[in-house]
């Protein structure tokens, strides 16, 4: 495999993505960190979309599998929510984590279902679940819960037992 001899060592991985995406989408990136040799980048959501085409589309990175979207509920910090997705390149086996603040004053991120397909799924139950939107999901409506449940129950305000501070 030709192109698989001109693939930078996984410990520079970070250095180089950072320094390509600086490049090609400059300001997409807001931080770089290190952490248990996972590279996670700090993403401006109203960046994540191209971010996300272009590590799943562009060369050396194909980042072509979205193995998880988990929400996190900071509820004493501003911005509440920050969404995490973890990608793989399947053809090069790396590994990266994208960190994306959630606007308090929308609640919302774009979808990444037109992406990658397992958004969808994940999409639908960060929505359900911590109600978070995806903006141009294709059919953002609840996935875990009955349809006429109120509230989001994995927000760490939401009330245990059906009432406020149980």
């Amino acid at each position: 495999m030709k192109f698989a001899t001109q693939l930078p060592p996984r410990r520079d991985v970070g250095t180089l993505l950072l320094a390509d995406l600086g490049e090609r989408l400059p300001g997409a990136v807001l931080e770089l960190t290190r952490e248990r040799g996972t590279v996670t980048l700090r993403v401006a959501p109203e960046r994540l979309e191209d971010l996300a085409r272009f590590l799943k589309e562009e060369r050396p990175w194909q980042f072509a599998y979205l193995a998880n979207l988990s929400p996190v509920d900071w509820l004493s910090r501003a911005p509440r929510f920050e969404v995490v997705y973890h990608l793989r390149s399947l053809a090069f086996n790396y590994l990266v984590a994208l960190r994306v603040d959630v606007p308090d004053e929308t609640l919302s991120l774009p979808s990444l279902a037109g992406v990658w397909r397992a958004a969808d799924w994940l999409e639908r139950e960060a929505y359900d679940l911590f109600g978070i939107r995806f903006a141009g999901h294709p059919d953002l409506r609840r996935i875990m819960m009955p349809d006429d449940w109120e509230g989001h129950p994995y927000r760490r305000d939401y009330p245990l037992a059906g009432r406020a501070g149980a």
